[in-house]
């Protein structure tokens, strides 16, 4: 059994100065190269990455929207992360008509965590010049036969640049991301969920609970209690 917990304040720093944070801020920054105003998509947008992309994005200026595996998530990027809006993938049967619903201007960014289906449609429906952020491949990792096929005329007529990254590749704006992300910390423009599971028993479930999307947020295990 596991607990959610919604923080924001320099207590939660120490998740984000992590991997998931990095990732989300190098990969958006350096690697989407936003402009203010640009509509943003973001997949498994509740996941630790996913969910600070969107923030980051919003705080820059861009219009974000984000998909998720349940109304709870849907609903918590809505209402509580602040996302302009969000919506249940599997609730529905055509994904390129469903992102051409939200996006009916086209698609400027696109932060893939998920590949697949998913990234075969966002690419049906990016602008000229647009960018996708290949972060993760979730719906991949499991399941071979769901590997994207993608319109690759598409592509090359609209100039879209795809290109994969790793956390690593950004060390060089650690310092930027520290002092930026301590600055978001101490205004609560930033919140961070935590999903908590308690003891060491828990670790081989809470680890293939990330590969079947039940985490929202940064999944941690608390071996135990904090010293008081």
């Amino acid at each position: 059994m596991s607990k959610l917990r919604f923080r924001s304040g320099l207590t939660d720093f120490n998740i984000l100065v992590g991997s998931s944070g990095l990732t989300a801020y190098g990969g958006f920054f350096k690697v989407c190269n936003p402009k203010k105003g640009e509509k943003v998509f973001v997949s498994a947008a509740c996941g630790s990455v996913g969910i600070l992309v969107g923030q980051y994005a919003k705080l820059f200026g861009c219009y974000v929207v984000g998909c998720a595996g349940s109304k709870e998530k849907v609903d918590l990027l809505k209402n509580k992360v602040g996302f302009d809006d969000a919506f249940n993938y599997k609730e529905e049967i055509d994904l390129s008509s469903t992102l051409q619903r939200y996006f009916p201007k086209g698609i400027d960014i696109y932060f893939d965590n998920v590949g697949g289906q998913m990234l075969e449609a966002a690419i049906q429906n990016m602008n000229d010049f647009g960018r996708v952020a290949t972060c993760g491949l979730i719906s991949e990792y499991t399941d071979s036969q769901k590997r994207g096929k993608l319109d690759m005329m598409r592509v090359l007529a609209k100039r879209i640049r795809i290109e994969g990254f790793l956390c690593v590749d950004f060390m060089d704006i650690y310092q930027e991301f520290i002092s930026t992300t301590t600055q978001y910390l101490q205004t609560s423009k930033i919140k961070v969920m935590e999903d908590i599971s308690y003891g060491v028993e828990s670790i081989p479930e809470a680890f293939l609970d990330l590969f079947h999307g039940k985490n929202i947020g940064k999944k941690v295990v608390r071996i135990a209690e904090e010293d008081a």
